[in-house]
């Protein structure tokens, strides 16, 4: 598996926590940044992993900022992309299993380090189930090739 990972200036410190744990389960992974705490704009970094993302060149995309909603309305705007923001374990397992999600957000001023990690690892061992869950993924696969 190949991992996309970025943060804005909101989400450093779980970056790094999630970059060690992914070192740790020997995941391949490339971070996008960004590399400071001065203010920056979210989208130039959730526009490249979620186009990386979908063009197949990795698997799974990581994204976090301070609440992990701007990533995810941005990520979100690709075609092909389904992320998904999880401050817990639970939604991160079911958004893998239901929703084969390729991207996960997380908010650093929403969680901490610890949980970050938890459900970071579990959304990166969960599979998808298929079955009934894969219609309703290509129903969005098919409106996304009608619409957008």
């Amino acid at each position: 598996m190949k991992v996309a990972i970025a943060s804005d200036h909101g989400g450093i410190r779980i970056r790094e926590e999630i970059k060690a744990l992914l070192d740790e389960m020997g995941i391949e992974y490339t971070d996008f940044g960004c590399d400071c705490e001065t203010s920056v704009d979210y989208p130039d970094y959730a526009f490249p992993v979620a186009e990386k993302v979908a063009r197949g060149e990795f698997d799974r995309g990581i994204l976090i900022c301070g609440t992990g909603i701007g990533m995810t309305i941005a990520a979100n705007k690709v075609k092909g992309v389904r992320c998904a923001l999880c401050h817990d374990v639970y939604s991160a397992k079911l958004t893998r299993m239901h929703n084969d999600s390729n991207i996960l957000a997380m908010g650093e001023r929403v969680i901490g380090p610890g949980l970050a990690r938890e459900i970071a690892k579990a959304w990166l061992e969960t599979e998808f189930e298929g079955g009934r869950h894969a219609r309703r993924i290509g129903k969005i696969a098919d409106y996304e090739n009608k619409h957008l």
